[in-house]
């Protein structure tokens, strides 16, 4: 019988968050493929583990992924982790996958920690839906490029950034997308440092440029999605339903109401019932 390939995940930051399955997998597979064997090392002895090490990065998951389907077609289970969190999310590991489901091998996930998830978990910003874009492009030209692509997006946005880029990423954010949508950059996520920024993207930008400690560490930017634009078309109904609702209801609700019933932008639906208010107020007198 085939092995399994494990795709484990390990802390992000506090060693309490390993999970007793993940402990157990390391310990008993084959061999642990390792974006950085000494980093991954480390992390084991931490945990009296003494699992067998072999790299697998960006620049030799091409060639080593053959050598470890071998491995688990001749049945050996492998584990996969990443320098931290979740493999495969802003890490190596998808051509190791691919492969191995290709030849039929079980691809297990024993799960964990996800800087991802956690910084939006704690973020404040909508999460029913949202797009993980991992690391912008390091140099101002392409990174506004990719920016400009993602104007009109929606969903919350999630990005991972290197302290040195911050502070160039919040600018360029600034300059993309205006400075009053609201963001937060999540740094030191899990760590003795922990901290969490909930502004404007302007108010961030501003941060970045007086608090040399938000410049420590890696970070996760958490951003809230375009508003939603109602077009014409729609704004009739909108405006039939406001008024039918707002003799019930305070705006608010009635926004939230509309939200949820349309797919629409809580704050544009908002605006828009403050909107029809004042011109209603404006007829009234």
């Amino acid at each position: 019988m085939p092995g399994t390939l494990y795709i484990v995940a390990t802390p992000i930051g506090n060693l309490a968050d390993m999970t007793d399955r993940a402990r157990q997998i390391l310990g008993q597979v084959a061999v642990v493929a390792a974006e950085d064997t000494r980093h991954t090392g480390q992390l084991l002895t931490s945990f009296g583990l003494s699992a067998p090490l072999i790299a697998l990065h960006e620049h030799n998951e091409a060639d080593r992924a053959d050598a470890l389907v071998a491995r688990l077609v001749a049945g050996e289970d492998v584990a996969l982790v990443s320098d931290a969190g979740t493999p495969l999310v802003s890490d190596p590991g998808y051509r190791l996958v691919a492969a191995a489901a290709a030849a039929g091998v079980r691809v297990v996930p024993v799960p964990g920690a996800c800087a991802a998830i956690a910084a939006l978990s704690v973020a404040g910003l909508p999460t029913d839906r949202f797009a993980f874009e991992g690391f912008l492009p390091p140099k101002t030209a392409a990174r506004r490029v990719r920016l400009q692509a993602l104007v009109a997006e929606p969903r919350t946005l999630v990005f991972y950034e290197s302290p040195h880029r911050l502070k160039e990423t919040l600018a360029d954010l600034v300059h993309v997308f205006g400075g009053s949508r609201r963001a937060v950059v999540a740094r030191e996520l899990t760590k003795l440092h922990e901290t969490v920024y909930r502004e404007t993207l302007a108010a961030l930008a501003q941060s970045a440029e007086q608090d040399a400690n938000m410049l420590r560490g890696e970070c996760v930017l958490v951003i809230e999605g375009a508003p939603a634009s109602i077009d014409s078309g729609a704004g009739a109904q909108v405006d039939d339903a406001l008024r039918r609702l707002a003799a019930y209801a305070p705006l608010g609700v009635v926004a939230d109401v509309l939200a949820d019933l349309t797919g629409l932008r809580r704050n544009a639906l908002y605006d828009r019932a403050l909107q029809w208010r004042r011109q209603a107020d404006d007829e009234s007198t």
